[in-house]
């Protein structure tokens, strides 16, 4: 990256991420009910099953496993491994919601330059990790030629407004 932003690829945005599931059914109440995902339609061309949920600007696409027997299970919360992030408002409640739905998590904090970090991680149904923060604390800083810049707290207002136009679609 030389003087700027290399983008050869001319990307936008993350669309969505798509995870294997023994119950899509399972998946869908969990991604709903804790994390506010709305299921959005899907082509009905495609000859597998599945859902599609929407929220805070990117989707989830589940797919039901041929095999849900034979996916691998994940039962020690590692916040090294593979996980999405999302940020919240406030550490406190996310906790208190997890504990008084019975979810296992992980505390962490990360300090860097006086700027603390508290991480909660937690399984979805079928082990993929998730992670909620106060990441947005932490400033972006590019090691050398780009603007820094801080990760900014999602727009409430304009993540509903997304949600509803695309539920209404």
């Amino acid at each position: 990256m030389r003087g700027g932003f290399d983008n050869p690829l001319r990307l936008k945005s993350l669309n969505h991420i798509s995870l294997l599931c023994r119950s899509v059914e399972e998946s869908i109440a969990f991604y709903h009910d804790l994390l506010g995902f709305v299921p959005i339609r899907r082509p009905g061309s495609f000859d597998f099953e599945g859902a599609w949920l929407f929220g805070y600007g990117i989707g989830i696409h589940l797919l039901q496993s041929e095999d849900p027997d034979n996916l691998p299970r994940k039962h020690d919360i590692n916040p090294k491994d593979n996980h999405i992030s999302f940020q919240c408002e406030s550490m406190g409640g996310v906790e208190k919601k997890l504990k008084e739905m019975g979810i296992e998590h992980v505390r962490a904090t990360v300090e860097e330059g006086g700027i603390q970090v508290d991480q909660l991680f937690f399984h979805d149904p079928d082990g993929f990790m998730i992670e909620v923060c106060n990441c947005d604390n932490l400033p972006v800083v590019p090691i050398a030629g780009e603007v820094a810049r801080a990760c900014s707290r999602v727009n409430l207002q304009m993540m509903s407004a997304q949600i509803k136009q695309v539920v209404q679609q």
